[in-house]
């Protein structure tokens, strides 16, 4: 029987279900041997430095999130669905939630930074369209909901037996409100 050729392909692949199933932390070079079924050789040969295998694993766990909030979305309530895709996200999936969210972003120095690097810069827009406010307060608003979704998704993905969604939900929504009245209020 030849022998398998182990491609950087199946090395990522497998070290990105390890973290999907697992967590970041258990991606090592013989979790990733036994998952293809090899040695760690050639593991080795692509992975002379973990830190950049875990660079190319949240890469896969970037694109992996992209395509699923996109197939969650309903594009008659985008920033509302946009939201709660971020919580589904956490319940179904909540080892590439806390990959997202928590891997090191580099020259971020503000929120306005944070913000310039993960948001879609024609988001503001579209919410202030929506809702008739100017796009400083739509960004504004969805900063907020940003950082609340990212703090809720965060407890939501590592609560159990876990928080229902019913619950996660309606805190979304309350935070929502609230937020949605100071951007209203600040347009007076």
């Amino acid at each position: 029987m030849p022998k398998q050729r182990i491609t950087k392909e199946m090395v990522v692949s497998a070290a990105f279900e390890i973290a999907r199933n697992v967590g970041m932390e258990q991606v090592m070079v013989k979790n990733i041997a036994d998952k293809i079924g090899c040695s760690v050789q050639p593991i080795y040969s692509y992975c002379q430095n973990m830190n950049g295998l875990r660079q190319d694993v949240i890469q896969q766990v970037n694109c992996f999130i992209k395509a699923y909030v996109a197939s969650h979305i309903n594009k008659d309530d985008l920033f509302r669905s946009t939201g709660k895709a971020y919580i589904q996200l956490a319940q179904e999936e909540p080892h590439l939630f806390r990959i997202f969210i928590l891997h090191q972003r580099e020259g971020i120095s503000s929120l306005n930074d944070l913000y310039q690097s993960e948001a879609n810069p024609h988001t503001a827009e579209i919410i202030a369209k929506e809702l008739n406010i100017r796009v400083e307060q739509a960004k504004q608003l969805h900063l907020n909901m940003l950082i609340y979704t990212i703090g809720i998704g965060t407890i939501f993905s590592v609560t159990t037996p876990g928080i229902s969604t019913d619950e996660i939900y309606t805190q979304q929504e309350v935070a929502y409100e609230a937020f949605l009245k100071q951007a209203l209020e600040y347009e007076e």
